[in-house]
């Protein structure tokens, strides 16, 4: 096979247009480059990390800082697939960088890790009844609501959280930005 002198290649041509159009908001650009690097991504991202709840939140960083920063990819200074690795390889040792976090484990109870302190939902039955917080927080799911009162109430961080409710530790973290925007535009 014979490749023409200044021939781009399909797939970098399209990762290159899909980041202009991510640049513009295109959604749908971000979910073409997802599905084109995503699994590839996560491999990257475990290598680095050596846990997948680690690596998924590294992927799932990227394709944030992707969605925000494609407008400040340049083609000229290099290709689209380095660009985005060099976003996820940067993400990745930030969060090697930050972690002080031990290997959780899903259940705390055996490990003598069980607070004295009321339950979340305990501290939620006594705010006021009359109070806007306890109203706005009633209306988050259950399991949110959960993990929104387990961080600021008791002081667990994402990793905690994450090994607590056992779940991601990507999902953790938006479980609580999400949340607490709605919290926000409710008590407004």
């Amino acid at each position: 096979m014979e490749a023409t002198v200044g021939a781009i290649a399909p797939e970098r041509r399209d990762l290159t247009d899909a980041l202009r159009r991510c640049a513009r908001g295109d959604r749908s650009a971000l979910r073409s480059i997802y599905d084109l690097e995503a699994p590839r991504m996560l491999g990257v991202a475990m290598r680095i990390l050596r846990r997948r709840a680690l690596a998924e939140e590294a992927v799932h960083d990227t394709f944030m800082q992707v969605w925000q920063r494609a407008g400040s990819f340049d083609p000229q200074r290099g290709n689209a697939r380095t660009w985005l690795y060099a976003v996820l390889r940067n993400r990745s040792l930030n969060i090697l960088r930050g972690e002080s976090r031990t290997d959780l484990v899903e259940d705390f109870e055996p490990m003598g890790l069980v607070s004295d302190e009321e339950g979340p939902e305990a501290v939620l039955l006594r705010l006021s009844d009359s109070g806007r917080l306890k109203s706005c927080l009633e209306r988050l799911e259950p399991a949110r609501r959960q993990a929104i009162t387990l961080a600021y109430i008791h002081g667990l961080t994402h990793g905690e959280l994450a090994g607590r409710l056992g779940i991601p530790l990507g999902t953790v973290k938006s479980w609580i930005r999400r949340s607490l925007t709605s919290l926000r535009e409710c008590l407004a």
